[in-house]
């Protein structure tokens, strides 16, 4: 039993989560870089200036890449790097950076999945307001026009933002990440709108601007709900429920992929989030509903419910003991088969799971190798549920684990590792775990050999 030909295996990592040489090169500054100068706010004080050195040892990591035999890398580009104000003058030497990796990853046979945002944002542009700022649609458009002129000759798969419910709901409405704001929940949804007229923009951009034909799509939490059992009502509970605004927050799928991909929003955020809603003017939602290609996806667990009196929703609780990943999230590989049928269901498009993947307690044994069992299992798990999904017709076209290497981990540091490659970041050596072994084993079998 494999996978279907032409299934894309890869792997992802993002700018300031790897890359390092934070103030090198004529790079500006991001949120992330101020973000990580406030005490308390990062665990024991870490910060992205060296993270994995990626910046200076891309060569080498693409080469792992090849050895390890993935067919794709998601990587994002720093947007400070290549514009350190946000918009004008170019950073020529970090463009050439991004060129360059390009280059070497097409070299050692992995293609290129580029996202042009996954959170750091520029620290100048921030100053100007931010996402709060209307014309930050404008600021992104230039971006990703830029993007587009100089690789769009080689990259032909696009993503705009990563998880704008994360971006928006836990760095603008809880302040856990950066900038850290803790906004009025009026201020949090035109953030989140003008966002999304940010990705419209993008994708313009890229479709006017680049010399190949793109495949344009997004990459949003997937806010997963599953049934507690195979009864259809509780199949129908958990459909409503993983479409549902059910809170005054970001935590849910529709409110961002609905406008993107339907060009509304949907009626009940609407309704709920009443006198709070941002004003809408002429055009909005046709700049945010751009035709896309693909429904990126990033999906880790989901939480169960079933059907109460009357239909009514009800969350039903994991048993005590439940298994859990080092970041506390629950193991649940039902996620990558109930999120894509959902997904697919109403959003009528390919999905790719641009990222899924689990934190460990890895580090280099006597034997000098890193021995990760919990996580092939891990992965073994939900990539069998994604292979039944595709089994009963739901067209998934990729896969990509979280994450190609250990990286900083936003607000957790560097005490949570999901890399299929281990990272000393004392010496920046780099191990790869049993885990990216087995990974190459199963790119090269096409997943047969997980069942």
């Amino acid at each position: 039993m494999s996978f279907p030909q032409g299934f894309i295996w890869g792997a992802a990592a993002s700018s300031y989560q790897i890359e390092g040489g934070a103030r090198e090169d004529g790079k500006g500054l991001s949120v992330w870089d101020e973000m990580c100068r406030q005490p308390g706010k990062v665990w024991s004080g870490n910060t992205g200036d060296v993270a994995g050195d990626h910046y200076h040892r891309y060569e080498e990591d693409a080469r792992l890449m090849g050895e390890i035999g993935l067919q794709a890398y998601r990587l994002s580009v720093s947007w400070p790097r290549v514009l350190p104000d946000g918009v004008g003058q170019v950073n020529a030497k970090g463009l050439e950076f991004y060129d360059k990796l390009i280059d070497v990853l097409l070299a050692n046979h992995v293609e290129p999945w580029v996202t042009l945002f996954h959170w750091d944002f520029p620290l100048m542009l921030y100053r100007q307001g931010g996402w709060l700022n209307r014309d930050s649609a404008d600021w992104f458009g230039e971006y990703a026009q830029v993007l587009a002129e100089k690789v769009g000759d080689r990259v032909t798969r696009w993503m705009t933002h990563n998880e704008p419910q994360c971006f928006i709901g836990l760095g603008h409405q809880s302040g856990q990440h950066a900038p850290g704001l803790k906004l009025s929940f009026a201020d949090v949804l035109l953030a989140s709108h003008h966002a999304l007229m940010a990705h419209g923009k993008a994708v313009q951009a890229i479709r006017a601007h680049s010399k190949l034909t793109p495949s344009i799509g997004a990459a949003p939490v997937g806010h997963v709900k599953i049934p507690a059992s195979d009864a259809p009502e509780d199949i129908d509970a958990a459909r409503r429920a993983t479409f549902s605004v059910a809170a005054r927050n970001c935590w849910n799928n529709t409110w961002f992929a609905d406008p993107m991909v339907l060009g509304r929003y949907p009626e009940d955020g609407v309704e709920l989030f009443g006198e709070d809603m941002p004003a809408i003017q002429s055009g909005d939602m046709e700049t945010i509903n751009q035709s896309l290609d693909f429904y990126g996806v990033n999906i880790y667990h989901d939480e169960a419910v079933r059907a109460g009196k009357d239909g009514a929703i009800e969350n039903v609780p994991w048993p005590v003991g439940f298994p859990l990943t080092m970041m506390d999230w629950p193991v649940t590989p039902e996620a990558l088969y109930w999120g894509p049928r959902f997904l697919q269901e109403r959003y009528k498009l390919p999905v790719v799971i641009t990222e899924n993947g689990m934190a460990n307690t890895d580090w280099v044994h006597l034997d000098g190798k890193v021995h990760d069992p919990q996580r092939i299992d891990f992965l073994t798990r939900y990539m069998r549920e994604c292979h039944r999904a595709m089994t009963e017709g739901v067209r998934v076209d990729g896969y990509f684990v979280w994450s190609i290497m250990d990286n900083f981990e936003w607000a957790e540091g560097y005490r949570k590792r999901f890399g299929l490659i281990h990272i000393d970041y004392a010496t920046g050596q780099r191990t790869l775990k049993d885990s990216a072994y087995w990974y190459k084993e199963v790119i090269r079998s096409n997943g047969d050999i997980l069942f």
